[in-house]
């Protein structure tokens, strides 16, 4: 850790933003806030950066470390890390590159497939394709998840019945970024795995089941922020063998996407073991987000897991964040070309 003490440094904690999740952003700002001035930071200052004059507040700041507690389209997949390496501040969290990939489920499935993590079976939908509703049905099956490629949080999420019900939802997913991943539905127990990079090791934090809701099809926006003891259960409630193996999976999906401090990973447990849905490389961080409530059933202090991020950002600002991700080139080039510079 650079060589001030924790009362004398500046903390710019980074929540708002462009996204749909901003509000939902703006809360676990808060909640960031709280920590770090619990764990010693002597100032703590949250900046939006969907506000005016916010790259010269950033910069006449004089600020040691960004704290990232953004979600979602400028602040998960990037887009306020390329910012900060061009304003030479440190930040917490997953570099450019890293934080890139992981937001497009497209690219990080191929990711995971590469690292022999399990992935369900899924098409691509770009914006303007077509799309034959019949083909697709008999490729996947009648249930299957709707989603935007590059989104968070639910949004434009569709659980779909049969094949008159995938052009509708393919709309309302494309509202939320233009390409849209359509999934076979997987049968099985939702759950959800942080991990933290501790001192000495990657570790997982306890396994979090999502209990399905009365009247939710799935885990949608009207289940995620309630009372978490209503939908959380730790640990999960799942085979010894299946437990073990998705916190082994959650930490293998970090390294294969390059993620750097922390990151959760949510999976569906199948008859044949755990599935990896997504993994999010700035999980929220509110009251009653999940990975929050893992910390605490892992009898950490979230306020010194706070802590822990900034003193990686400030250890890691050096070597920083750009060479963080070993990602094939061949792959990244042909599906994530801006990221090569290509057109």
């Amino acid at each position: 850790m650079a060589d001030k003490t924790r009362s004398a440094m500046r903390i710019a904690v980074l929540a708002g933003g462009i996204s749909d999740e901003r509000e939902i952003s703006r809360n676990s700002g808060k909640n960031v806030c709280a920590a770090l001035v619990e764990a010693g930071f002597g100032t703590v200052e949250m900046l939006d950066p969907a506000d005016d004059g916010f790259i010269d507040q950033l910069r006449g700041g004089s600020f040691d470390v960004a704290f990232i507690a953004m979600h979602g389209k400028g602040g998960e997949d990037g887009q306020i890390q390329s910012v900060l390496e061009y304003c030479h501040i440190p930040y917490t969290g997953s570099g450019v590159i890293a934080s890139a990939c992981a937001a497009d489920k497209a690219v990080s499935k191929a990711l995971y497939e590469r690292a022999g993590i399990p992935v369900a079976r899924d098409c691509v939908v770009e914006a303007g394709s077509v799309v034959d509703p019949a083909a697709v049905v008999a490729d996947l099956g009648e249930e299957l998840f709707v989603k935007p490629a590059v989104n968070g949080s639910s949004y434009g999420v569709s659980f779909v019945h049969g094949a008159d019900e995938l052009l509708p939802a393919i709309e309302r997913a494309a509202e939320h970024g233009g390409k849209v991943l359509v999934e076979q539905r997987l049968v099985g127990t939702e759950i959800t795995v942080g991990v933290y990079d501790a001192p000495d090791w990657l570790r997982a934090l306890p396994v979090v089941e999502i209990r399905k809701q009365e009247n939710a099809e799935f885990y949608d926006l009207n289940v995620k922020y309630i009372d978490p003891s209503q939908v959380h259960r730790i640990p999960a409630q799942i085979a010894p063998e299946d437990y073990a193996r998705a916190q082994e999976l959650a930490c293998r999906a970090h390294e294969a996407l390059g993620c750097t401090g922390f990151s959760r990973s949510d999976f569906i447990v199948t008859e044949n073991g755990p599935v990896i849905l997504e993994t999010n490389t700035i999980p929220g961080m509110t009251d009653t987000s999940l990975y929050p409530d893992e910390v605490r059933h892992a009898g950490m202090a979230f306020s010194d897991v706070c802590a822990r991020l900034v003193e990686l950002a400030l250890d890691g600002a050096l070597a920083h964040h750009l060479d963080d991700a070993e990602v094939p080139a061949d792959l990244a080039e042909s599906m994530y070309p801006q990221l090569w510079g290509q057109k």
